[in-house]
């Protein structure tokens, strides 16, 4: 069963957009166990040559570094991930969860217990005295498009292609797992000889009912301040062109969200930038003067809409391939492929947005455009440490041409709210932010994924001391397989984030920075993370100060191998400009009047909400 498994996969392959094709997995992650090195892992091995395995140092990384090699080529290729029962199962379910958000394809093949029960309990085994075929995959339900349990070998047969066509389906992207109980995996079955010779996948472009296209057309003419919000389905449509030329005809202006940002390119005039709770002044102002939002491939997260008050007062058009997201909030639908619906639009006359509109946008987008210059190059004052605004400037214009350029990933902390304002994205894919999830851990795992699926470009990983510290371990994976790695640890000594949400909502500021946290007979601890990533075979250097910083980017562009460049910087400064509100939950009941008074402006916010 493995065999045949593993054959259909370095089978599989995809029309890509030119017409050629390509495999569609582009390699398996494993970590071997005792669940799957037997099967599995021998099936692997006879098909090295053509479908290569790749050995991480985490479950939870590698599926990290699968998800993130799957959108950095707009999920039309992807990893699968295997690992062994148990502990190595569970240790994947925190990836699932996150591609399940971000709607990204992976395939999950964990090992699971005898099928045949014959020496059960097995190590690792999980027993549940009401459910006799429960194991720990079983938790994989919940956070996967698709799941089954192999129980007999010619089940594969049908659940592998089931898994493929969830991966390769526009509206039901994302994760799969097919749970391989581990005799099941060696167990020989007459496997028909066309399953071993799969026909190629090509991703459809479902076009727009016509009843709902004439209703967004009538909704667009009656537009006079329209505003497009672009978000993930852009890129992942390959639609940029066409949103272009769309805002360019019509004199509409776009922001962008995090999963979009790239699909307008940052230096175009009408491209406003980010927009929500980490947006720009230009993008959330007018927002929220717009009578129209046409909303393009985003799931309307709360990041995006400012918990639904931004652009409360608009009506809201949703074009996206998924009708969940298509009919959030009210809004009126458009179920489409987003390059299909936007190029019907483009060639309907009668509808265009004011002209003093269009001129307001333009002076607002290169107002903005001049402030990210002055927010990035400014110089710290003498004694402060510098601010992520700072250490970002320097780290784009460190930037060489080069054919691949730069990618730039992130996924928690600070740092998306500053990327999303102030990294500027030339192309897309440039720009690869992890914000469905927001999970802590995926940046350096995300960037060697992002390194397999664009070896031509200079990865850029801008990561957190707390991240970091939360995982680390594919330093070693990047050096192991020579994909060279840009990483730059941002060092404020602690969660620096979540200590000024813990402030601002009127808590008192503890267990977030380190040294809040030294308990009675310990102390403050300093972390070396220059020493550490040299430790697992990167280059690494701790530089004092911006100017430092500088040269030492220079340094790490020139290098082959994994470069980590530590940076101390401040918890306490954040680019003010933009952003808007965004709820928290704040106890209505407290002693401490700072945690009243937040209460009370939560409440008197909630009034600007849609209904």
């Amino acid at each position: 069963m493995a065999q045949a498994l593993v054959r259909h996969l370095a089978a599989l392959r995809i029309e890509a957009p030119d017409g050629s094709l390509q495999p569609f997995c582009g390699g398996v992650w494993s970590i071997f166990g005792h669940g799957n090195v037997a099967g599995l892992g021998e099936a692997l091995w006879q098909q090295r040559a053509e479908l290569p395995t790749l050995r991480a140092h985490n479950e939870q990384a590698m599926a990290h570094a699968a998800i993130a090699y799957a959108k950095a080529n707009f999920r039309r290729r992807i990893m699968a991930v295997t690992s062994s029962i148990g502990p190595g199962a569970t240790n994947l379910v925190t990836a699932a969860a996150l591609a399940h958000v971000n709607r990204l394809p992976v395939l999950l093949l964990p090992g699971d217990t005898f099928a045949s029960r014959a020496p059960d309990p097995v190590l690792q085994q999980l027993e549940d005295p009401q459910a006799g075929d429960l194991s720990v995959n079983d938790c994989f339900r919940p956070v996967t498009r698709y799941f089954d349990r192999i129980v007999r070998p010619a089940q594969l047969l049908s659940a592998l292609p089931r898994a493929v066509q969830v991966m390769t389906d526009p509206a039901l992207c994302g994760p799969v797992c097919l749970a391989l109980p581990q005799d099941v995996q060696t167990e020989a079955f007459d496997c028909p000889e066309d399953f071993l010779h799969p026909a190629p996948l090509r991703l459809r472009r479902p076009p727009p009912d016509e009843a709902e296209f004439a209703q967004a057309l009538a909704l667009l003419r009656q537009a006079r301040r329209p505003l497009i919000v672009a978000g993930g389905g852009v890129l992942y449509s390959g639609a940029c062109d066409v949103l272009a030329r769309l805002a360019e005809q019509r004199g509409i202006p776009v922001a962008e969200t995090q999963a979009g940002k790239g699909s307008l390119a940052w230096d175009h005039p009408l491209n406003l930038g980010a927009i929500g709770v980490t947006g720009s002044p230009a993008a959330n102002a007018l927002a929220r003067e717009a009578d129209v939002v046409l909303a393009v491939g985003t799931r309307l997260q709360d990041f995006t809409t400012g918990s639904h008050s931004l652009f409360a007062q608009a009506r809201l058009l949703s074009l996206n391939v998924a009708p969940l997201d298509a009919q959030k909030w009210h809004g009126q639908a458009l179920v489409a492929d987003a390059q299909v619906a936007l190029a019907r639009l483009e060639q309907e006359a009668g509808w265009r947005a004011e002209p003093a509109w269009r001129e307001r946008a333009t002076h607002a987008a290169a107002a903005w455009r001049q402030r990210v210059d002055a927010l990035t190059t400014a110089t710290p004052e003498p004694g402060t440490l510098p601010y992520d605004a700072e250490v970002i400037g320097a780290v784009r214009d460190s930037a060489a041409d080069s054919p691949g350029g730069d990618v730039v990933v992130c996924a928690a902390g600070t740092l998306p709210a500053e990327l999303h304002k102030l990294w500027r994205s030339g192309r897309p894919g440039g720009y690869h932010m992890e914000y469905g999830y927001s999970c802590m851990g995926y940046e350096i795992a995300g960037g060697l994924g992002v390194k397999l699926a664009r070896p031509e470009a200079e990865v850029v990983v801008m990561v957190g001391d707390g991240s970091y510290l939360m995982m680390n371990s594919e330093i070693a994976t990047s050096v192991m397989l020579g994909r060279k790695l840009l990483i730059v640890v941002l060092d404020n000594r602690g969660f620096g984030c979540i200590q000024r949400l813990q402030t601002a909502t009127g808590g008192e500021r503890f267990n977030n920075l380190l040294a809040d946290c030294v308990a009675e007979g310990g102390q403050d601890v300093a972390i070396d993370f220059a020493a550490h990533a040299r430790s697992l075979g990167a280059e690494a250097v701790h530089v004092d100060s911006l100017a430092a910083l500088k040269p030492a980017l220079k340094r790490a562009r020139a290098a082959q191998r994994t470069q980590v460049i530590v940076i101390d910087t401040t918890h306490r400064r954040t680019t003010d400009d933009g952003g808007c509100w965004w709820e928290v939950a704040v106890p209505e009941v407290s002693a401490r009047a700072e945690v009243q008074a937040a209460h009370s402006a939560l409440q008197a916010a909630k009034a600007a909400q849609r209904p």
